[in-house]
């Protein structure tokens, strides 16, 4: 099979970047599902403080892999990048199972991160890259539900394996789909004709000069904005994760309400991601980016108000809708800005960014509430930086000479 592949081989773009994709959501809870049993077990001697330095150190991993792959991406290619990603997560987890102590298992996972951080970036270039012309909105909020799907698989699966198999199983089973996965990729994944048409691929600069490029030719702008931005949605999304049933719990709501309203929250998300993508492609990535991000604040800081019954599960979904899809409608508008030579480095850098607005959003939560101002001052904060993202999208400019590059690569 030639590099570009075919039609066909194009049919399989999609699924197997949902499940690439999928591999970042059972991240997302994984550690939190196992981390209950290695404390209560006393696991390696592991303590709540050394657990948490442990979950930084995946995170830590996820930002600097989301910077590196999504650079090397622009350089060898989305197709070679995306495997190497699932196969290096996929098996440093599965040595998590037998890691011999706290500090070999924070070590693993650091270095699984760094994969799996390089999973996202490249794989919405290659799905926007291969997306019908005017549908690269949908085509990036479908690639992640994924990540949603894989979390709330990962919540089930615990649930069922935890008491019988114990934690190594949870590694073992996360690591299993590679097996399946990496084999079709191998076989059916193409790379992107965008990719390959592009004139200044695999350059001599290398991985310098596509990071350079982000500064270049009138995207310095578009670039620092797109980071401000990231860094704001993935703040919003880990502290809500984190902290909302706590948050609620201090508003007065029993913990089964609250865990209730996580879910909801989650539900939520799915709803906004098929709308998101929808009104993306139909109005463009900039205002809707915009939109979100002010719809996210509004309905942040209504959750500040206590309503009775139902009423306060209709806030919270709806304010699920706008949170975790305005992030994704940064990824789907900074496939818009860049031209495929330099796409993937522009979302990869924007991810990792983010990334360390997802170390900083439960750092805030935790904060506000140990100063016992989590509720209602937790709403208004996060409100306030969902202000900030809006902002941070608006500022957004695409360098006029790049318009006609960027059209026909993502058309391409």
């Amino acid at each position: 099979m030639s590099a570009r592949g075919t039609v066909r081989d194009a049919r399989w773009v999609l699924p197997l970047c949902w499940t690439a994709v999928l591999l970042d959501g059972f991240d997302l809870v994984v550690l939190g599902s196992v981390l209950p049993v290695l404390l209560d077990e006393g696991q390696w001697g592991l303590t709540p403080a050394s657990a948490s330095l442990v979950s930084t150190a995946g995170l830590v991993g996820m930002t600097i892999g989301a910077l590196a792959i999504g650079t090397v991406t622009d350089v060898v290619g989305r197709r070679k990048a995306l495997i190497f990603a699932v196969s290096s997560f996929s098996l440093l987890t599965a040595l998590c199972a037998v890691a011999p102590s706290a500090l070999v298992f924070g070590l693993l996972r650091f270095l699984a991160g760094l994969g799996l951080g390089g999973c996202l970036p490249t794989a919405i270039a290659l799905v926007t890259e291969y997306a019908k012309p005017g549908r690269s909105g949908s085509a990036t909020t479908t690639i992640m539900t994924g990540y949603h799907v894989g979390a709330v698989l990962t919540a089930l699966l615990g649930i069922a394996v935890l008491p019988n198999l114990g934690w190594p199983a949870m590694f073992l089973i996360g690591a299993a789909p590679a097996l399946v996965l990496v084999p079709l990729m191998v076989r059916y994944l193409p790379e992107s004709e965008s990719f390959l048409a592009a004139p200044s691929r695999g350059s001599s600069g290398g991985a310098a000069a596509a990071v350079a490029s982000l500064f270049r030719g009138g995207f310095a702008r578009a670039t620092l904005a797109f980071w401000v931005t990231s860094f704001m949605g993935l703040l919003l999304v880990y502290g809500l994760n984190t902290w909302l049933p706590e948050i609620m719990r201090a508003a007065g709501y029993p913990l089964g309400a609250a865990l209730g309203l996580l879910l909801t929250l989650n539900v939520g998300a799915v709803i906004g991601l098929v709308v998101a993508g929808r009104v993306a492609d139909r109005v463009g990535p900039r205002p809707a980016t915009v939109g979100w991000f002010l719809a996210s604040a509004v309905f942040l800081a209504a959750l500040s108000i206590r309503l009775p019954g139902i009423g306060v599960y209709v806030a919270v979904l709806v304010a699920g809708c706008f949170v975790f899809s305005s992030q994704v409608l940064v990824y789907a508008y900074i496939g818009r800005v860049y031209p495929a030579a330099n796409r993937a480095t522009g979302l990869g850098w924007s991810a990792g960014m983010g990334r360390i607005g997802a170390i900083c959003g439960p750092l805030l939560g935790g904060a506000m509430l140990t100063a016992g101002v989590a509720y209602p001052w937790g709403f208004y904060a996060f409100a306030v930086i969902g202000l900030l993202g809006a902002l941070g999208a608006a500022v957004v400019r695409r360098p006029a000479q790049a318009d006609r590059r960027t059209e026909e690569s993502t058309a391409a």
